[in-house]
């Protein structure tokens, strides 16, 4: 029996994404092997590259002066990746959100002067702190930021007014949730795990001027140039992970694409805030307007209730609701994957379980 999977990734896929993989696992496109056998360089997994790189430029409408990457070590790799080839000016700016927006702004600070412009860890990261643009340094590289944050549940629904300072965004656990305007961006990125497609593989997304600035201490592997002149072929990639990436793209493409599923999260989101709003037994400590729609935390009025909730909730087909160890409580993400019955019956068992519980 298939489970509602609320992890915080690695996340469900579409069961249509898993079936069409299922079918060519032995043998994908008449070739007598599978994608996890097949060389990178043969004519089969260049079509599969070539066809997901399209397909993230379609359907997030990237413009013409942007470079798409798929890259590997997950986003975290990033968080040196970006001051090691974005430090024109040796400068940056950090916004420190969440748990992995820390992580970032620590590393950066290995490669120059970072500066900390804004933080919410002193209400633990409840909501996302609002800036003007006089806040902003106008000699640094960029501005960092972590749009939507997984452990504590807030999320940017409105960009910082950087005054012209490139704004770069992890967007690991919203990417693809709703429509973006990437423009707005100098680098997005993005690991697969949550919307995208198993773990392996990262997305980076980076407009053209702000390349050419590597630090010389940057190696090879990291730098962005490397895998755009190789178009993302430089190493062995995660061939398995992209040809995922590629199917799940396909099936939100056919399904209506990013408009058509942020309508589907929105009512999602609505629906379990809508519930836990008016409820006296469950809690959500996010400010309302820096809720994501992704990650929805919540708990019971005790610790005892929570690992009970969790425990009964798994019994009843709905996983990996625990909340991380930083939060405690429970989680539900509420990813692209996630149906709508999922959420419905995920509430069901919320009413039943403060019923018998209160």
């Amino acid at each position: 029996m298939r489970v509602y999977n609320f992890s915080a990734g690695p996340s469900m896929l579409p069961i249509e994404v898993l079936q069409e993989a299922g079918k060519s696992i032995t043998d994908y496109n008449g070739s007598g092997m599978s994608v996890m056998e097949m060389s990178h360089r043969s004519k089969w997994y260049d079509a599969i590259n070539t066809e997901c790189l399209d397909l993230v430029r379609e359907l997030m409408q990237i413009p013409e002066n942007y470079h798409v990457i798929m890259v590997q070590g997950g986003a975290s790799t990033q968080f040196e990746a970006i001051p090691l080839n974005l430090l024109k000016t040796g400068k940056a700016d950090y916004i420190v959100t969440g748990n992995f927006a820390k992580k970032a702004y620590k590393e950066a600070q290995k490669y120059g002067d970072i500066r900390l412009v804004a933080s919410s860890e002193d209400k633990k990261f409840t909501y996302i702190p609002k800036t003007s643009p006089s806040d902003f340094r106008q000699d640094a590289s960029y501005v960092h930021i972590t749009e939507n944050n997984t452990i504590f549940g807030s999320k940017y629904h409105t960009l910082p007014d950087t005054n012209g300072v490139p704004l770069v965004a992890d967007l690991s656990s919203c990417i693809m949730s709703e429509k973006t305007d990437v423009s707005k961006y100098s680098l997005i990125y993005a690991g697969a795990q949550k919307n995208l497609a198993p773990a392996g593989v990262t997305l980076v997304i980076v407009k053209d001027d702000m390349l050419g600035g590597e630090l010389p201490i940057c190696p090879t592997m990291l730098k962005y140039r490397t895998q755009i002149d190789a178009n993302s072929l430089y190493n062995t990639p995660p061939c398995w992970s992209i040809y995922m990436m590629m199917l799940n793209l396909r099936h939100l493409k056919k399904t209506g694409g990013v408009e058509a599923i942020e309508q589907i999260n929105r009512e999602k989101a609505g629906m379990l805030y809508d519930f836990i709003d008016n409820s006296d037994f469950y809690n959500n400590y996010v400010e309302k307007d820096s809720r994501s729609i992704m990650n929805v935390p919540f708990v019971a009025p005790t610790d005892e209730l929570n690992a009970k909730f969790v425990k009964e909730a798994e019994a009843n087909g709905l996983v990996s609701l625990k909340g991380h160890k930083l939060v405690g409580g429970m989680r539900a993400s509420i990813y692209n994957a996630m149906p709508v019955e999922g959420v419905k019956a995920l509430i069901e068992f919320m009413k039943k379980f403060e019923l018998e519980n209160k």
